[in-house]
């Protein structure tokens, strides 16, 4: 085979060429898909819930534009033109189906009372008014009467959510401005409380949607930032242990055409980027630059020996074409593991890196044995690390070292790992997704600011079976779940969980005591009226169907703080559905109420994500066994081989368990991942061992060679990907910062798996018999 890929090298460089160019336009067209739904398994109940509350009502998703104007209440109705105007701005952006505030509000007033009252939300004496302020504490106004929010109700549509980003950035922008908005007087206004002054804040943009947009955004960046920052370190690390500008060129190369490849494929497939897949990169990263530097230093090696280039790079592949292949099938079979989770993301994920594992085996047998022979002068070739001699030295001699202690060393680590694996048991998640910020981030900042001054910016949704004409009795009913919800309160604290509960009862209730008019009215017209005035907001708390026989909705709206563990909020979650169940129980006639929104998606994100990593992780380790049997047909070397990859992974869990670390979805992946990504070196190792046995040497002799042959190779390898790794260390995206570091660590973890875990194991498994040395293949030729 090498001596093909050598005669054909030409062909293969041409044919990867024109694969490469094709892929890159293809490749361009890959999605990411932006929903929190992409983060579930389809037949989440919690999922299920949530999609079909958003089909029924408008509104569902929520974003809070928040500023500070101690105007707001001036009685010449300044801040309430102010914020008529900045409302009208935001409603005006694309993907905002409506927006409610105190200016909304004043113009129903005003509509009530038929034009015949100016501002009548800033009067002190108008009860209607001050009902309504009542009403819509916390949501439109802070307790203070300085805080603005301007709730701004997202289209739901896909085309809208497609264009999500887009619109929070716009969002975002109208909200900060400091300047330029024009009052309906026509007089150009600086905004109270969005410039310097008052307060020195800015205005704020909250809510789930800018949550989790931010979190696509910052991992979108990320993943940009280690295509680009790693390759550059990753270089630098080659040029100073190899000085070689060719072979700089050569895993850059693979790299880039694998990744093109491999999302091209993704695009036919029909397959989007998430989230979790954003690491698709990396990973690709770490399998083509740990394979490449495996063949310098064997091709490397032939070149000190006095044969050519040609010769060399045949030589090279003549020894690492059957590790590599299997290193490679091995981690798509890892990545496989991930097709039987529950959640898609991470379906496509293991799909994605199980693609992009072959087309790395692909990229090596077409693209390396054409860069490494093109041109004469083109670089330099490799030549020794700076101290790589003292290496080579000190890994041969530990093996010397291991040979006398073996037993002490195995049961010294046997401990120590016992010791630290135990802290798995200590684990905890992290699940508020606000920690998966850092702080004085723009959306840690902008939450502090909504939970300090506006009670919360969780919000919770409850959908009730509701007649097909509201009558008292039922508005009755509402209102006393209402009241039991906001008794609810946290089991830590003792305060209550609930800042507001606001449905449609409330401004039905406010109508009917504050005007004698509107109190003889029936509840269902009162709804019309209202429905009239602001259709909008009707229609999101309020769902009725074209259809007789089917069921009728009735919204209420809770807030609560966005910050918590995810135990406590699905415990508060669980109290809701008691609660409300005890008032609306589920009948033959009626469904059983649902409780749902974004904010009970996020409480089970972290959760859904570490079940399934349970699960992959334990079908990864069975079917890398497997595919290791077949490669080494040895059962016994096999299980040598998962021990020293194992044994890091299970260590760096328990670290993070005893130093009190909580998991977020940048750690929740990483046993899954590391164990493809350490295995590699394993392979590379036990295939030299069992080539130095079959040529006759002994089991001391044939670790020895694979120590300081193998061994730089990994530690090279090693160096260079930690020096990419340790790039997201920078990102604003605390996931990424914790991928970025755990793989790093793991990696080393492997590394210490590989050169001591790894030959201790063969030295007592192996009887340690001298075999007749045959003094012809010394040099491994």
């Amino acid at each position: 085979m090498a001596k093909l890929l050598i005669r054909y090298r030409w062909w293969l460089l041409g044919v990867a060429a024109l694969i490469g160019v094709a892929a890159y336009f293809v490749s361009a067209r890959l999605d990411f898909d932006r929903s929190i739904e992409s983060m579930f398994a389809s037949d989440d109940p919690v999922l299920h819930e949530y999609v079909e509350f958003k089909k029924n009502f408008e509104g569902n998703e929520i974003v809070l534009a928040v500023y500070d104007d101690p105007d707001l209440f001036n009685p010449d109705g300044s801040g309430i033109r102010k914020l008529s105007v900045i409302a009208g701005r935001l409603k005006q952006v694309s993907g905002v189906l409506d927006v409610l505030s105190l200016a909304e509000i004043n113009k129903a007033l005003e509509f009530i009372y038929l034009k015949q009252k100016q501002q009548p939300i800033v009067d002190p004496d108008d009860k209607l008014a001050r009902e309504f302020l009542n009403i819509f504490d916390g949501y439109t106004h802070s307790a203070d009467r300085e805080t603005v929010s301007i709730v701004c109700l997202l289209d739901p549509s896909e085309t809208a959510r497609g264009h999500r980003q887009e619109t929070i950035r716009e969002l975002r922008e109208i909200i900060s401005q400091r300047s330029g908005i024009v009052d309906d007087e026509g007089s150009n206004n600086q905004l109270a409380g969005l410039e310097p002054g008052a307060s020195g804040k800015p205005g704020q943009l909250t809510g789930e949607p800018v949550l989790v947009s931010d979190g696509f955004d910052f991992v979108e960046r990320d993943g940009r930032l280690l295509g680009r920052t790693s390759i550059i370190l990753l270089s630098v690390v080659i040029v100073l242990c190899f000085r070689s500008i060719r072979w700089v060129v050569i895993p850059i190369t693979v790299v880039y055409w694998s990744l093109w490849v491999s999302r091209s494929i993704i695009v036919m497939v029909g397959i989007q980027m998430s989230m979790v897949s954003s690491m698709l990169s990396a990973i690709v990263t770490v399998i083509a630059v740990a394979t490449v530097i495996h063949l310098i230093v064997r091709y490397r090696e032939a070149l000190a020996d006095g044969k050519s280039r040609q010769e060399s790079v045949q030589w090279a592949l003549e020894i690492l074409l059957v590790p590599i292949f299997w290193a490679c099938v091995t981690d798509a079979a890892g990545f496989a593991a991930l097709l039987f989770a529950d959640t898609g993301p991470v379906r496509d994920f293991g799909l994605m890196m199980s693609v992009a594992s072959l087309c790395v085996l692909l990229g090596i047998v077409m693209i390396v044995p054409g860069l490494s022979l093109l041109g004469r002068s083109i670089g330099f070739e490799p030549k020794l690390a700076w101290g790589e001699g003292n290496l080579k030295s000190a890994l041969t001699a530990s093996t010397g070292f291991m040979q006398g202690r073996a037993r002490l060393i195995a049961l010294s680590i046997a401990l120590i790992s016992i010791v630290i694996s135990s802290g798995i048991y200590r684990l905890q998640v992290e699940t508020d997704f606000t920690r998966n910020f850092k702080p004085g981030t723009q959306i840690v900042a902008a939450y502090e600011f909504v939970e300090q001054r506006m009670g919360g910016a969780g919000v919770i949704d409850i959908a009730i079976p509701a007649p097909k004409k509201l009558r008292m009795e039922y508005l009755e009913k509402v209102e006393a779940l209402q009241d039991d919800l906001l008794k609810i309160k946290h089991a830590s604290s003792n305060e209550p969980a609930l800042n507001k509960v606001v449905s449609m009862a409330d401004l039905d209730r406010a109508a009917r005591q504050s005007s004698r008019a509107l109190s003889v009215m029936s509840p269902e017209i009162r709804y019309r009226g209202m429905a009239g005035i602001m259709p909008t907001f009707a229609k999101t708390m309020r769902y009725e169907s074209a259809s007789e026989s089917d069921q009728d909705l009735f919204r209420i709206m809770l807030r609560t703080s966005q910050r918590g563990s995810a135990e406590e909020h699905r415990e508060l979650v669980r109290k809701i559905q008691a609660t409300t169940k005890l008032h609306f129980p589920a009948t033959a006639d009626q469904p059983a109420p649902k409780t749902t929104g974004i904010f009970v998606l996020l409480s089970n994100l972290v959760s859904s994500l570490l079940a399934d990593q349970t699960r992959t992780f334990t079908i990864a380790t069975i079917g890398i066994f497997v595919v290791m049997l077949l490669a080494l047909r040895s059962f016994k070397l096999a299980l040598v081989a998962m021990l020293p990859n194992l044994l890091p992974i299970l260590m760096l869990m328990g670290a993070l368990g005893w130093v009190g670390a909580r998991l977020n979805m940048g750690a929740v992946m990483i046993a899954a991942v590391s164990i493809g990504l350490s295995i590699d070196s394993s392979i590379h190792y036990l295939w030299a061992f069992q080539r130095w046995r079959s040529r006759g040497h002994s089991v001391f002799k044939s670790i020895q060679q694979s120590q300081h042959r193998v061994g730089r190779a990994a530690m090279f390898s090693t160096l260079a990907l930690v020096a990419g790794f340790s790039t997201l260390c920078i990102s604003e995206f605390v996931p990424t910062i914790y991928f970025g570091g755990l793989v790093s660590v793991s990696m080393l973890g492997g590394l210490f798996g590989n050169l001591i875990v790894l030959p201790i194991s063969l030295i007592l498994t192996h009887p340690a018999e001298e075999s007749p040395i045959r003094t012809s293949s010394e040099s491994d030729s």
